[in-house]
């Protein structure tokens, strides 16, 4: 019994870490943003991209920013990858922490994005 409880805790505590890491570090993603220069194409406010066919970043959900970064790096000889020469180059170096913090701090931004009307 007592393995038992040890091991849901230890299950628990990875599940409440894995969780912490997920939501990402805004402040963080603030400078990885900067860093990769997101503003020049989507905009300074990250919803008023320089060409109508980007998207507008501001207020999309994290978990969908981090599989759009995640199937840039993929590219598209696989499945769920994506073909933007410019943003795979964009994508490539980051880790998973980047990602996340990156797309912590895009949701958190005010944006044009409805759930419900």
């Amino acid at each position: 019994m007592n393995k038992l409880i040890l091991a849901l805790s230890g299950t628990a505590a990875l599940m409440v870490s894995a969780s912490a890491f997920a939501s990402g570090d805004t402040a963080r993603g603030a400078e990885l943003a900067k860093k990769y220069n997101c503003a020049s194409c989507h905009g300074a406010d990250y919803k008023s991209p320089i060409d109508p066919s980007y998207p507008k970043l501001a207020g999309q959900h994290a978990d969908y920013l981090v599989h759009a970064l995640t199937a840039y790096q993929r590219g598209d000889k696989v499945m769920n990858g994506r073909n933007n020469p410019i943003m795979a180059g964009m994508a490539q170096p980051l880790s998973d922490r980047d990602k996340a913090d990156i797309a912590a701090y895009l949701q958190s931004l005010p944006g044009p994005l409805v759930v419900r009307k």
